[in-house]
């Protein structure tokens, strides 16, 4: 089936089987290697991007569920001004390890942000729940997400 989304900003046409997962479509089918495989049962939140505005896993999210939406993954954020800031905080806090949960955990809070969601440590990590880290022990990730929230939402 044809679907036609907007990715990164740029309206898209491809072809999707029903059952195709939006993880599958971006890794293997448009080279978009930022969203990670890991769970593939919507736990770690590794594979996140932003479907409208909200952040999806997209391991277990229908590539056809996309069609007349917009798709954000961290290639398109990177092109935004909003992820200098993001990048910024991560770098002062040093909250990036490995690099596999990054991805997601900046296309979450870029949500989070433009939602007006982080407000306190709190709400930070509320907001945060859905993406695990394994090397960091988040207080570095809290961290650079205090920054963002005292400066504002991204423009």
């Amino acid at each position: 089936m044809h679907i036609d989304l907007r990715l990164n900003g740029q309206p898209t046409r491809i072809d999707v089987g029903p059952q195709e997962l939006l993880l599958d479509v971006l890794r293997d089918r448009l080279a978009l290697t930022g969203a990670k495989r890991s769970c593939d049962v919507q736990v770690c939140g590794a594979c996140t991007v932003l479907v409208d505005g909200a952040p999806v896993s997209a391991c277990t999210y229908l590539a056809a569920e996309t069609h007349g939406r917009d798709v954000l993954t961290i290639e398109g954020l990177r092109e935004l001004p909003a992820f200098e800031r993001i990048a910024a905080a991560f770098s002062r806090h040093a909250a990036v390890q490995c690099g596999f949960c990054t991805p997601a955990m900046a296309l979450t809070l870029h949500a989070l942000l433009a939602d007006g969601e982080l407000t306190d440590e709190a709400s930070i990590r509320h907001g945060l729940a859905g993406n695990l880290c394994r090397c960091t022990g988040y207080r570095a990730i809290v961290g650079a997400a205090l920054d963002l929230a005292a400066a504002g939402t991204p423009a």
